[in-house]
């Protein structure tokens, strides 16, 4: 990719290192070619690209003469200030664009710059090891970044993005460089990584989208994209090096699509797309805090999944009737450090009132293997090890802390508790003694009879679907987590790209399975909702309902939609469409079923 931005900062403009934009001069003579990401925030941008790198800097590795380690330290802490200077102006920015929510990942940052363990560690090494300090940092932060990269969660591997900025701006600064942020008006950026600050600072020039080689759909600058209303696609691999600026660029957010040098017929096509797109979200904003009624007035109804509570205060406006999945594990400050119950009661009872009477279900810590809590053993595969509810009984403070928070803050009686990756019963039984345990402490404490909250199961295991039938009589309500079941079931890592085409969730296998779970649930008169990828799929939507499924939790910017689109057909139809799908025995048939089903409806 030619680097041909410039660096990241003057709030100056130069006229003699500004690049052209245009409709890309080399359209004509270069092919059309698509690829496919992750769609992180959704919308449709056509326009020039802008390639977006940023600068490093060479250093040359050699030890510090005895005179020096002293200056060096001075200018790792110099460095520190300078870096906490750029990120309060960052956090006022934010402020102003998404209010005080948002700003808070940039106090977080400010805070790890002040760690007194961090800065002492290497002080230390640059004394004792006689090292330049920006070799020290590389090192230190990169023990951090290991643990975050090789987690098996989602939620942690997209938050290293946030540690390697903070670990980038204190190198930068070691040089007194200053912050650029300046760039074209109304282009589409595309970087082979953006941090949260990129994507703020960047945002200013009214930028139409953002393409990333790296990035996932709940890393902070998915987030800040969507509440930026700002198209987004990660996951694009190598794109950023195939891509220069000046070249003719259209994304689509929703479907995850980047086309390069795209032909007039494209362009068309797309801007067609995005016409309608707008003309179908304003309809459906207008109805979208009405209740969702199937076509013959069956009730179903939308909640949404969270990851910090700043998302609370889009939830009415946009049609969810109360929080289906929290995560929890957000409330990680790094890879090691477990909340304190009182840290996890204020958070928990500030989202419980701020939305009562609607229900807060917060599913317990899913955190995965050694990578984030210390554990004295490697594990060979710990996606199948130490993980979820199985960390959370082996190690009972962390549980005892975080069940406490969540009975202490249910002064609404809306908390409900979600166990993640349950295989057995004795699992479910292990959190039921404990949630009774600080129920009937608490009540002697304060005198007062507690609510209780009620206890919920994610079926994510095909194991937990062999014995639906008794988890469904031993809870209040089962959540079903579509992508980990069809990994689990396929066998198919879902972060892997070279077996990536076989993850397919309209596989016979996961249909079969998901008729078979809510089937158990309607049964036993359990509470059944999905909060999966699955869930925001509008060919799956109809599917799941003819299912029995009355119960949604997706991302919030997908409710509007899917209420518009349950109008549309009937419960009998979409039993029918059910009926069908269980039949067949691939899932292009399945798919062509279900599309046929939408186009007619």
């Amino acid at each position: 990719m030619t680097n041909s931005n410039q660096p990241l900062g003057s709030e100056q403009k130069d006229a003699a290192t500004e690049p052209a934009i245009n409709n890309c001069d080399t359209a004509g003579q270069e092919k059309e070619i698509s690829y496919t990401g992750i769609g992180a925030s959704k919308g449709i941008a056509i326009g020039a690209c802008y390639s977006f790198v940023k600068e490093t800097d060479d250093h040359e590795i050699q030890d510090l003469k005895h005179g020096d380690i002293n200056d060096e330290i001075e200018r790792f802490l110099a460095a520190l200030n300078r870096s906490e200077k750029e990120l309060k102006k960052i956090e006022r920015v934010t402020t102003r664009k998404l209010g005080k929510g948002y700003s808070n990942l940039f106090q977080a940052q400010i805070m790890i710059l002040h760690d007194p363990v961090l800065i002492d560690t290497i002080s230390s090494r640059i004394l004792s090891e006689r090292k330049p300090a920006h070799m020290v940092i590389e090192e230190e932060f990169n023990l951090y970044l290991e643990k975050f990269k090789n987690s098996e969660e989602a939620i942690f591997r997209e938050r290293a993005d946030d540690l390697l900025d903070i670990k980038d701006r204190i190198i930068r600064n070691l040089n007194v460089r200053k912050l650029h942020s300046w760039i074209p008006e109304g282009v589409i950026v595309a970087s082979y990584h953006l941090s949260p600050a990129d994507v703020i600072l960047l945002s200013r020039s009214n930028v139409k989208g953002f393409i990333t080689d790296s990035g996932g759909t709940t890393s902070h600058i998915s987030l800040i994209c969507k509440s930026l209303n700002i198209p987004m696609v990660v996951g694009l691999g190598n794109l950023s090096h195939k891509v220069s600026t000046g070249m003719t660029v259209i994304m689509d957010g929703t479907t995850g699509v980047v086309i390069t040098n795209p032909e007039q017929e494209s362009i068309d096509r797309y801007t067609r797309k995005k016409e309608d797109e707008k003309e179908h979200e304003e309809s459906a904003s207008l109805t979208a805090t009405l209740p969702a009624t199937t076509g013959c007035g069956v009730r179903i109804t939308f909640f949404t999944n969270i990851d910090f509570k700043e998302e609370l205060q889009n939830m009415t406006a946009s049609g969810a009737e109360g929080v289906g999945l929290f995560r929890s594990e957000n409330l990680f400050t790094d890879g090691t450090k477990v909340p304190k119950e009182t840290e996890q009661y204020s958070y928990y009872r500030d989202m419980a009132e701020a939305i009562a009477p609607m229900p807060l279900d917060i599913r317990l810590f899913d955190i995965g293997g050694d990578k984030l809590i210390y554990s004295p053993v490697r594990e060979p595969n710990p996606n199948l090890g130490w993980r979820g509810i199985r960390i959370l009984i082996d190690m009972p403070e962390i549980l005892d802390d975080q069940i406490r928070a969540a009975i202490k803050a249910n002064v609404h009686g809306n908390i409900d508790i979600l166990i993640p990756m349950v295989i057995s019963l004795e699992e479910i039984h292990h959190v039921r003694k404990v949630i009774d345990r600080h129920v009937e402490e608490l009540s002697r404490e304060t005198g007062q009879q507690i609510d209780r909250p009620g206890i919920g199961a994610m079926i994510e295991v095909p194991a937990a679907v062999e014995i639906i039938d008794e988890i469904t009589r031993c809870v209040d309500f089962i959540s079903i987590g579509t992508n980990d079941l069809t990994q689990y079931t396929l066998a198919v890592d879902r972060n892997n790209v070279v077996v990536q085409n076989l993850f397919e969730k309209f596989h016979p296998a996961i249909i079969r399975q998901l008729h078979r779970i809510i089937a158990a649930a309607r049964k036993n008169h359990c509470r059944a909702m999905i909060c999966g990828d699955m869930g925001s799929d509008p060919l799956a939507l109809p599917f799941l309902i003819g299912c029995g499924l009355r119960r949604f939790s997706v991302v919030l910017s997908d409710i509007p939609n899917l209420k518009s689109l349950v109008s549309h057909f009937s419960v009998a139809e979409a039993e029918a469409l059910a009926e069908e799908c269980l039949t067949l025995d691939n899932p292009h048939a399945i798919k062509a079923c279900l599309e046929g089903f939408q186009a007619t409806h």
